[in-house]
């Protein structure tokens, strides 16, 4: 019968501890990164009702309207967020624009940053944006309201898709969250489409 020396033992525990620790660490690393990644592919693809990021307008405008419907959500913030219009009749293809008002309704600035999704999910790879306050984290200073355009449109592909062909309307929502990588800076000049400041607020 022979037997185990003691020292071997403990290499080979040591090695399993090892490989154990970095498996740990690879996971980890995976769930972080697949949060950015996945929010990447949804954007990328429309996936799970996310409205696309788009450069240029469409290159054409289709006859048959649609209606947009607009919501508006805060989760742990001490805001007061709606949209400005309940809903907007458009043209498939032709460029949006709607507006979002947002109140800090507290005495320190703070940072949110909007996620947003449409619904049917369906359209989701055909509604996109140029330009949205959802882009980036805005900080909202202390008990000040600032208002904040979407500049958007329907792709043509919509009244071509036998899932969205049918559809007569779509609804863009938004719900604002805690930033949790950024830290409240002093705002800054907002740009023509970035966000102004109500005067008096």
């Amino acid at each position: 019968m022979s037997s185990t020396d003691p020292s071997d033992v403990t290499r080979r525990n040591a090695r399993l501890a090892a490989w154990c620790t970095a498996g740990f660490v690879v996971m980890i690393g995976a769930a972080y990164a697949s949060v950015p990644l996945y929010r990447m592919f949804c954007e990328l693809t429309g996936f799970d009702g996310t409205p696309r990021r788009a450069e240029q307008g469409a290159t054409k405008t289709l006859e048959r309207s649609l209606v947009v419907r607009f919501d508006a959500n805060v989760r742990d913030l001490p805001w007061s967020f709606r949209p400005q219009q309940t809903t907007q009749t458009l043209r498939i293809g032709e460029t949006g624009l709607a507006y979002f008002t947002v109140t800090n309704n507290s005495d320190q600035p703070i940072t949110g940053h909007a996620v947003y999704n449409v619904t049917p999910q369906l359209a989701g790879a055909y509604f996109q944006k140029l330009e949205c306050f959802c882009f980036s984290n805005q900080t909202i200073p202390a008990g000040k309201t600032i208002e904040f355009p979407v500049v958007y449109f329907v792709d043509p592909k919509f009244a071509e898709d036998f899932d969205t062909r049918g559809k007569s309307e779509v609804t863009l929502s938004y719900t604002f969250f805690p930033a949790q990588d950024a830290t409240p800076k002093a705002a800054q000049a907002p740009s023509a489409l970035g966000g102004t400041p109500k005067a008096g607020l």
